[in-house]
């Protein structure tokens, strides 16, 4: 027990700050933030975040060394994507009217990570090793079933009819719910089962860097879902300075989505960068683009679903700049992962994306 509090103490700590914030802390920084109070409490919420965050990237690189790629990679994916979803439904059953809520913070994870996430990875491993290479057929793979549902999610809903409510038709409706289910489960399929060499580097290597002693399974897994509970309820509380740091900035709503949205996705990041960083750019882009293709197949099912049961109307369709920074970023993506090779010019053009992504967040 002494061993497992002296390697795990982090989890210990985040429990005890999800309790205290729920009970106080929160209360605190909605009313103090910009007192000393309030800003200590701010700088202990990120520290122990961020703690959390590395903890998280610890334990699903064990599983990775146990398991394999790609169901190392799968695993963090998925378990990120999941509580990501939750957030967004529970926010849609018990708080404010929102419609715009989960296409943006799909439109806000899809720019973060195809633009800003991959853009920096890419130019830092450029820099350190010139040219990177990956297995094109797992990108392919990838983008066969990311632009499809991207724009189908996202674009469509534009030119399609409307109930008096404001809701999507019927028949769009059960469209994309089968678009997003069918064309994600065979991608799974591919992925574990016919086609896992896709996922791999092109000499089938999946070492990873773990730092630490290696347990069953079962303790990695439930000590990753612990972690990542702390990180999903902790966000929720880190919000509430960075949406009053926005509102005294004066800058748009959407930039506090975006920030929440990348700290939630940061322990994603923070394993790709490091993968870069080894080299391993494979395992890194089975990260990005996994996390874009579940956010997508596993967002739109779970709100349209939820607008039917309560009667909330959903508006997917994004504004006609988005739309052409949508197409523009698909296309460069493709473009970028299409010889089996990457620069740092490649990632520094998707950082140019990623900025007027946020420079238009601003008109």
């Amino acid at each position: 027990m002494t061993q497992f509090l002296k390697q795990e103490f982090v989890l210990l700590l985040g429990i005890i700050t999800v309790v205290l914030f729920k009970f106080a802390g929160d209360s605190i920084l909605q009313a103090q933030m910009s007192s000393t109070i309030g800003m200590v409490l701010t700088t202990a919420l990120f520290a122990v975040v961020m703690a959390s965050i590395f903890a998280v990237v610890r334990h699903s690189d064990a599983l990775a060394i146990k398991l394999g790629d790609p169901y190392g990679t799968l695993i963090l994916t998925l378990s990120v994507i999941l509580l990501e979803v939750v957030m967004i439904s529970s926010v849609m059953l018990t708080g404010e009217t929102n419609s715009v809520l989960a296409r943006d913070t799909m439109f806000a994870v899809v720019m973060a990570v195809l633009n800003g996430l991959v853009g920096i990875t890419l130019l830092i491993g450029g820099l350190k090793y010139h040219t990177q290479k990956y297995n094109l057929d797992g990108l392919k793979s990838y983008l066969v079933a990311i632009i499809p549902l991207s724009l189908l999610c996202l674009v469509l809903p534009n030119f399609t009819s409307v109930t008096e409510s404001g809701a999507m038709s019927k028949a769009l409706t059960i469209t994309l719910v089968l678009a997003s289910v069918v064309l994600y489960s065979v991608f799974l399929f591919i992925q574990t089962r016919s086609h896992t060499h896709f996922f791999m580097d092109e000499g089938h290597q999946d070492n990873h860097d773990f730092h630490g002693p290696l347990e069953s399974n079962f303790y990695h897994s439930l000590l990753l879902i612990g972690y990542l509970v702390v990180v999903i309820l902790l966000a929720k509380s880190l919000a509430i300075p960075i949406d009053g740091t926005v509102s005294l900035l004066g800058a748009p709503p959407a930039l506090g989505g975006l920030i929440v949205a990348i700290l939630i996705l940061a322990p994603e990041a923070v394993g790709a960068v490091k993968a870069a960083l080894n080299n391993q750019l494979q395992r890194a882009m089975n990260l990005f683009f996994g996390s874009v293709l579940a956010t997508i197949a596993l967002t739109v099912p779970a709100v349209l679903l939820i607008s039917e049961v309560i009667q909330q109307p959903v508006q997917l369709g994004l504004a006609p700049a988005e739309m052409v920074l949508l197409a523009t970023t698909l296309m460069m993506t493709a473009v970028s992962f299409s010889s089996g090779r990457t620069n740092s010019l490649n990632g520094m053009a998707h950082l140019i994306l990623f900025f007027a992504y946020i420079i238009l967040m601003f008109e």
